[in-house]
């Protein structure tokens, strides 16, 4: 069965690319605006003390966060095996979107409205935005693969262009929102609201024009596509791993044990940190005060500015250009020098919870945060679609992502060493010896990789040695960031 390709081109690529483009650009929107805002609902004041959060302590809020970003990055597994066996990409996109609007909206149910169920009320939220992201997340960005021709050498460009759309996205997210949860004076469940508003206009984005522009692209389901051509070739006789693909194997686990402790670390930015910002953090320029949720746009920022940069960087190293393992291992050494920006940021404080840090700590917390992510986030990506042997390479980019889930929820764990309540300087003294502790395992883990840095690239066995002009490596180095981002994000 032939898949129709859709007709028509818009600077040199399809339409269809575009149509994906802004569809991801609202998701997201949607998704990092609740992102941005979760965290201080949870702990705000209950509606009698003048509040419109729940209430809850701020390890138990960030306990849960820990939870909540895990499962956003186990259910696309999930997503991804229906979407493939049964339901087809667009349906699943369709029916994930509508899931992931209903969360929001759900989430942004008035407490005068359910009264004494609010907690309950909550949780149905949270879950039924869970379902819609593992059906909505894996698909859409195997789409705009699906644009192109196997060998297309716009394949590249399309994903740098679609990571923008994320980005942007992600950008507007933490503007918008808090903006609008400040015109609501502090109601954090209006910030649901606008993120649930963002989701609709995806989804209407997808049934107006996706026939159009997409063609028969993610109807049939991938399973169906691939028993025609495996019946076409023949059957494929299933072998044992060979010892190269074994020792290849070893290394994606041995990588992936460092990404936990990478990514345990770098999410702190919507949990630990975002409460900092909010209780800790002078947020004032003149008679203004920048809103909290504002600082989560900072990531989006930098990786827009400098993802080009740091790939044309590697490029122009040539034969210097360090390997994956050193790359990897450099990253995490940056995100430990983030957080040293962090223990900066309390030092200043000197010990008094009534005080504020500058913002500026925060703003070069990030900075670097995002250079270790350009460093190593493309990198595990890259590692797995090279290292892993073709007829388990879903299995093993299914592996790498219960590495991040597991990494999502040990941040989570981690952030709630912060405390149940008590006292601000007990709590704040728990934020130092946190952001510490990340900051000196980030940098022993660095080190220790780069030491065995040698040892895992013999166990590749050659799988990183190719021959690319600088233009092409340019563009499959940026190209990489963006594949991983349309996973990650």
């Amino acid at each position: 069965m032939s898949v129709a390709k859709p007709q028509g081109t818009m600077l040199g690529h399809p339409k269809g690319l575009f149509l994906l483009f802004t569809t991801e650009l609202w998701e997201r929107f949607s998704y990092y605006a609740m992102r941005a805002i979760l965290v201080l609902y949870l702990v705000d004041k209950v509606q009698t003390d003048g509040g419109h959060g729940m209430g809850w302590t701020q390890a138990d809020a960030l306990s849960l966060y820990g939870t909540f970003t895990g499962l956003v990055y186990l259910t696309p597994l999930i997503g991804g095996w229906l979407a493939d066996t049964y339901l087809g990409q667009r349906k699943a996109i369709i029916i994930g979107g509508a899931l992931m609007a209903a969360g929001q909206f759900i989430l942004g149910t008035p407490h005068a409205w359910v009264q004494g169920m609010e907690t309950e009320v909550f949780y149905i939220g949270l879950g039924v935005l869970i379902l819609g992201n593992g059906l909505f997340k894996p698909n859409i960005s195997t789409m705009v693969g699906d644009l192109y021709e196997e060998g297309d050498h716009r394949r590249d460009g399309a994903f740098t262009i679609f990571y923008m759309g994320i980005n942007v996205g992600a950008f507007l997210s933490g503007i918008i929102v808090g903006s609008v949860v400040a015109y609501f004076d502090g109601n954090f469940q209006a910030g649901f609201i606008c993120a649930g508003i963002g989701m609709v206009l995806s989804l209407i984005i997808q049934f107006v024009f996706a026939q159009k522009l997409l063609g028969d692209i993610g109807r049939t389901p991938a399973a169906q596509l691939e028993k025609e051509k495996a019946e076409a070739a023949g059957e494929v006789r299933k072998e044992p791993l060979t010892k190269v693909e074994r020792d290849r194997i070893k290394v994606i686990m041995i990588m992936g044990l460092f990404t936990i402790i990478f990514w345990a670390g770098f999410e702190q930015a919507g949990g630990l940190m975002n409460l900092f910002t909010n209780d800790f953090t002078d947020r004032s320029i003149g008679s203004w005060e920048v809103p909290t949720t504002w600082f989560q746009s900072l990531n989006a920022m930098f990786i827009v500015i400098f993802a080009p940069v740091v790939a044309s960087i590697w490029i122009r190293l040539g034969k210097n250009e360090p390997n994956s393992p050193v790359k990897f291992a450099l990253g995490l050494v940056l995100l430990g020098i983030g957080f040293l920006f962090m223990i900066g940021a309390v030092l200043e404080m000197g010990g008094d919870a009534s005080a504020k840090s500058s913002m500026w700590w925060l703003v070069g917390a990030y900075f670097f945060h995002t250079m270790g992510e350009l460093c190593l986030s493309p990198i595990g990506l890259s590692m797995v679609t090279k290292l892993a042997p073709l007829r388990i390479a879903s299995l093993m980019m299914g592996a790498w992502f219960l590495f991040v889930a597991a990494a999502n929820k040990i941040g989570g764990i981690v952030g709630s060493f912060i405390g149940h309540g008590g006292a601000k300087e007990e709590q704040l003294a728990n934020a130092m010896s946190i952001f510490a502790g990340i900051a000196i395992t980030a940098a022993l883990s660095g080190i220790l990789l780069y030491f065995i840095s040698d040892k895992l690239v013999d166990w590749m066995h050659g799988a990183e040695d190719g021959h690319h002009t600088e233009e092409q490596a340019l563009e499959e180095e940026i190209a990489v960031t963006a594949e991983h981002e349309a996973i990650k994000r």
